[in-house]
Order: structure tokens, then sequence, then C-alpha cells
């Protein structure tokens, strides 16, 4: 054992587990695979995780045994720690070439990561040997997400149907991800700095603003934002662009079940002249409004999946870091974390209550607030109206169709997090 792991003992210690899992993370590529094992057994002995201590001994002890390396490196990624697997999981199929199983969780674990071009470089190395189903899928739905769309389009043109038809929403899905990234492409660079045109490619949601704070490390994201009223009528007049744009117009507007959600309805139902009706997932026609789809349980958001004819999913604040259930068809803005404008706010002398008005007054607040774009720091590029036009412009035909379909990775745009 060498001295790199003395803080992830002093962490450990401390009973701090997912601070000492942290400090873990800088030393997979170095530490001698026995010592790493040896670390995550007492990790995992720490929690409970009888299984992963029983595995990481039995690779401490033999770090040159595939079957044990494949072991370890399985249940890492079971326990969310998929990236102490990597180390495992490489030397395990260094030492069988080729094998399957050992390929495929690999490949699982860089997707647990959003390490999306390593998973496609590993599974081109053993391109010649992938069956269609489920290795080349992988590798095209995996150059997609690492940003490679040419590759990805040619390894999907090339997919036959899958015999086993539990892939089939598989295949529609990753073919509705090129759709819609070579519909994008028409008028944004989806680049990796593209985060507009990637987050409609990959999850069919229209990104209604930008953040202009620190662009070279957020991409566009917000790590931390205490929302404003602003923000709040400016994403509203980017969804009546986004609407007018498409050519469709909602006959109503309905309210997910929380009082941030009946807030912002009340403002959409005014600035867009739309009448209000009960919430019903079914109900066609409908605008859908929430604050943060996140707030609410999956179960809730099961009924929204499929969409009824002419319905709108609306969503304010995205938690880009923990996507919802069902990704909205129109997100204002990304954050990983903060606070409504009528919240408890953070301030100099600790936690401010919260507004207690009525939901009609604080909704009145966001329809008179100033729309104007925030000017940030300067230092990105500039979110302007026209650009959004024309970039909804060009993938409106592909904006509001099909099923609402969840993805956890971020893609290949990049941003700093917590």
């Amino acid at each position: 054992m060498t001295n790199s792991f003395d803080d992830v003992r002093r962490l450990l210690g401390t009973g701090d587990i997912p601070a000492a899992v942290r400090a873990l993370r800088p030393l997979t590529d170095t530490a001698p695979l026995r010592d790493l094992a040896a670390e995550v057994r007492a990790l995992a002995e720490a929690v409970g995780f009888d299984d992963l201590a029983r595995a990481a001994k039995k690779a401490s002890r033999k770090p040159g045994d595939a079957r044990c390396l494949h072991d370890f490196g399985y249940l890492c990624v079971e326990r969310g720690i998929a990236f102490l697997a990597v180390p495992a999981l490489r030397e395990a199929l260094r030492l069988s070439p080729g094998a399957r199983p050992v390929l495929d969780e690999l490949v699982a674990a860089f997707e647990a990561e959003d390490r999306h071009a390593e998973a496609a470089e590993v599974l081109l190395r053993h391109e010649a040997a992938l069956e269609p189903w489920p290795g080349g899928y992988l590798l095209a739905y995996n150059c997609l997400l690492a940003g490679d769309l040419a590759s990805a389009r040619a390894r999907t043109a090339r997919l036959p149907e899958p015999a086993d038809t539990t892939w089939s929403w598989a295949h529609e899905r990753l073919r509705a991800m090129v759709g819609r990234a070579e519909a994008a492409s028409r008028t944004t660079p989806l680049d990796r700095t593209d985060l507009r045109g990637w987050q409609f490619a990959l999850t069919g949601t229209v990104l209604g603003t930008l953040s202009p704070y620190g662009f070279e490390v957020m991409t566009g994201r917000y790590a931390y934002l205490s929302d404003t009223y602003e923000a709040c009528r400016r994403g509203l007049d980017r969804l009546a662009t986004a609407l007018d744009c498409a050519g469709h117009r909602p006959t109503a507007v309905s309210a997910l079940p929380g009082r941030s959600d009946r807030i912002l309805a009340l403002a959409a139902a005014d600035l867009l002249d739309l009448p209000q009706v009960p919430y019903a997932p079914d109900r066609p026609g409908t605008l859908v409004v929430a604050y943060d789809l996140g707030d609410h349980e999956p179960e809730l958001l099961a009924g929204l999946r499929e969409r009824a004819p002419g319905q709108v999913l609306y969503e304010h604040a995205n938690t880009w870091t923990e996507p919802a259930a069902v990704p909205a068809d129109f997100s204002t803005l990304q954050r990983q974390f903060g606070a409504e404008p009528w919240g408890e706010q953070l301030g100099a002398e600790g936690r401010g209550p919260a507004d207690g008005r009525p939901e009609a007054e604080i909704a009145r607040d966001i329809v008179t607030a100033d729309p104007s774009a925030d000017p940030g720091d300067g230092e990105g590029p500039a979110d302007e109206d026209a650009a959004f036009r024309d970039f909804v412009t060009a993938v409106a035909p592909l904006w509001l169709t099909g099923p609402r379909t969840p993805l956890s990775s971020k893609g290949p745009v990049p941003s700093n997090h917590f």
C-alpha cells in the first residue's frame, strides 16, 4: 500500500463515506488494482455492501484473474461507483481479449460515467466481432452521445430490425435521436458547446435560454441559480416564440399539483391568453406546466410519457444533474441547484422566509417582469432571439412527436457540477 490512500482512510475513519469515495476518483488510473480493490473493500464493509466487499477482497488477492476483476467491476457499476469499475474491467479485457461479458460491462461502466467516447473507442476495437444487437446498437448510440454524428448516422443506417423485440424501443429511440440531430445541425454547430442543439437531439426538449455566466466551464448550464421573476417571464416568452414557430396553439393550460407549478401556470395562462383547466395527463391540446419536473414522483409523471394529441409539457427549471422520469418538451433553463423567486432565499443572514402571498399575486409579478435577457458576464455567446427562432423553425417538424424518453447522460456537452 502507498500513502496515496491516506485521505481515503481518514475520511472513512470519520464516517464520511461519500467524501471517501470521491477521494478515490483521482487514484483510479494510477493506483495498483490490488490496492484499489482493498480500499473499496473497506468502504463496502463500512456501508454493509457485503457482495461488493467479497468481490473486492477476491480482486485484491487475485488482480490477475479476469473473472475476479469482472465480478468486482460488475458490482461497482451496480452500486453506483462505476468509475472504480473501469480499471478492473480494462484489465480483465486485456487478460481475456474479446470476452463479451467483460466488454459489455466495461461499456456499461463508461456509459454510467458519461464517458461515451471511451465506450465507442473500445467497441470500435472489437467491431468486427460485434453482432448488430446489442453490440452494433451500443456502438452507434455511444458515437452519438460522444458527439460523433457522422459515425452514429452511418451505423444506425446499417442496423437491421432487432429479432428480439425488447430492443425495438431502443432502435426507435436511436433513429429519433439521429433524425433530431440532423434537423438541429441545419442551424447549429452540434459541437461540444452546443447545449441547445444536443439537448433537442437527445431528448426532444427545446431549451429556452442559456446561462450567460461562466460559459467556458458551464457551457450554458447553471450550477446554482437563485431564480428571478425576470427569468420566469423570459422563459414563457421563449415558449410563446417556440409555439409560434412550430405553428402550434394549445387550447388550455394545466398545472401539475404544486404551488410553484400553479404560480407558473397562472402566469402562462395570462401571457398566452388561454383558459386554465384541471390537470389530466390524457387531456388533449393542453399546455402542462411544471416549475421543476424533478419535484414530482415518477408515478405522477408516468402518465405524461405518451403525449395526448396536441399536448405540450413545459418545465421552467430543469435539474440537469438528476433528470426527471419524463423530459419536458420545453425547458427554460438548466441548473443543478436553486430556489424559486417566491421560495426561501439564501442571504447574508441565512435563509429568508418564503413569499406567502396568494399565488395569483405572485403570478402577476412574473407577467409584469422585464423579459430582457440577463447580460451575464459577457464571456459567452449571445443567446439571440433571431437565432432561437431559426433553431425552432428548423426542428419544428420533429418537435412534439413521439414518446418522452428519459436520458440520464449529459451527452457531448460538458459542464462543471458539484
